[in-house]
């Protein structure tokens, strides 16, 4: 999702056609230039992605769902009910693909993103799906943060001698999106 916002020839809307139409789209071409991809959008299509991309690894985040929830609440949530103050285009183009892509649309269901026990199950099942579809030597199952150890193994590359990133904590978060609301 980062991407989006740092590089304008990126194109979302591919994303939309994608939730719209599975089997419509170039994926390819979406991910032209890229070797990996985390995060939303990406995450929502992981099925397709596997049957596209069948030597692929998929790397499972985890944390405890009140973890995320409460990371949610300080970072996404509160973009929800600021989407009219977008003023840039480009933004607005994101939000309306992280709108219907992300969690199947309920971004941008006010009430129901509050509803703490809902999300936090969506986020559960989430997890426990991605373990029961995708098969074990294709999927890496990590603790947020664990750092670089096992990460490398699964991958088959040395350890970078260079510490383990953290590039997406609320501060960031905060900092990079609040310039779309100015």
């Amino acid at each position: 999702m980062s991407s989006f916002f740092k590089d304008e020839n990126l194109d979302c809307k591919p994303f939309i056609e994608a939730h719209r139409n599975p089997e419509a789209i170039d994926w390819d071409k979406t991910y032209d230039g890229f070797d990996a991809a985390v995060d939303w959008p990406t995450c929502t299509f992981y099925k397709e992605l596997m049957v596209k991309y069948p030597d692929a690894k998929v790397l499972l985040t985890v944390r405890t769902p009140e973890s995320w929830y409460a990371s949610m609440c300080k970072t996404i949530i509160p973009m929800t009910g600021r989407y009219k103050e977008i003023k840039s285009e480009r933004a607005k183009d994101i939000a309306d693909m992280a709108a219907e892509v992300v969690m199947d649309g309920i971004l941008v269901d006010e009430e129901k993103i509050k509803d703490e026990k809902t999300i936090q199950k969506l986020f559960t099942d989430h997890v426990e799906e991605v373990k029961r579809h995708v098969p074990s030597d294709r999927l890496l199952v990590m603790e947020l943060g664990e750092g670089w150890d096992r990460l490398c193994q699964f991958l088959g590359k040395e350890v970078p001698k260079v510490p383990y990133p953290k590039t997406n904590s609320t501060t960031s978060f905060q900092d990079r999106v609040s310039k779309y609301f100015e």
